[in-house]
């Protein structure tokens, strides 16, 4: 199943001399338990591409389904999008952005307060989640009390409390070592095999290119799909 469809998405920033076309007429998709990278030299586009898959920066043409559902199009949402962002998309991105108050429980258990789940079954869910992920034996701690990869690993938590079926990560491994950086690349798949949700994740790093499904490749807003090496 479809998890995610692009296509035909354009997005320009600016007038006149300042004007930068940052997608031109970008289509792609992913499926349901699906791992797929976007990769590109910076300001190629993957960014804009990201927040326009996570209705954060909707493109003025072009079509966004989700789950087979048309929710934009042409710039028309069909929806509340704030309300489909909550969801049906997980956010991870370069920092954790952990509420610095808030321990590792409360944090993951905010997104489900922001989904109206109020019940003590908030408490089990991100429980479950954090002993998913392996830092059950963290969750009364506060983020300053983590490390980088114990943050990324809560944040990862928090993007799946309300079970998405689309994961968008930017960059989630810029501020990580290379063995944490992998540890999270592949929690990113067992993520998506384990729970059946497309994940696509904006990354510079070539080392972990293993770890994917597919692999589509940036360069001045337009996207093309690269051929997986072995």
């Amino acid at each position: 199943m479809e998890a995610v469809r692009a296509e035909n998405l354009f997005k320009t920033y600016g007038h006149g001399a300042t004007e930068v076309k940052a997608l031109l007429g970008v289509s792609m998709v992913a499926h349901a338990g699906e791992v797929v990278a976007l990769l590109g030299p910076s300001g190629s586009g993957k960014s804009t591409l990201l927040t326009g898959l996570g209705l954060l920066n909707p493109p003025e043409k072009g079509t966004i389904d989700l789950m087979g559902e048309r929710v934009l199009e042409d710039g028309k949402a069909f929806g509340d999008l704030a309300a489909l962002r909550r969801s049906r998309i997980g956010f991870v991105f370069q920092k954790s952005n952990l509420i610095p108050f808030l321990s590792a429980h409360e944090n993951v258990r905010l997104i489900l307060a922001l989904n109206d789940q109020m019940g003590p079954e908030t408490y089990t869910r991100s429980q479950e989640l954090l002993e998913y992920l392996g830092v059950g034996n963290r969750s009364r701690h506060f983020p300053e009390e983590l490390s980088g990869g114990e943050q990324q690993r809560v944040a990862i938590a928090r993007a799946l409390a309300p079970a998405p079926p689309l994961i968008l990560a930017d960059e989630p491994t810029a501020a990580l070592d290379s063995q944490r950086g992998r540890a999270v690349m592949e929690l990113f798949r067992k993520v998506a095999r384990e729970q059946g949700t497309a994940v696509v994740v904006v990354t510079h790093d070539h080392r972990t290119l293993d770890v994917f499904d597919t692999i589509y490749e940036m360069e001045d807003g337009v996207l093309s799909r690269a051929e997986k090496t072995a």
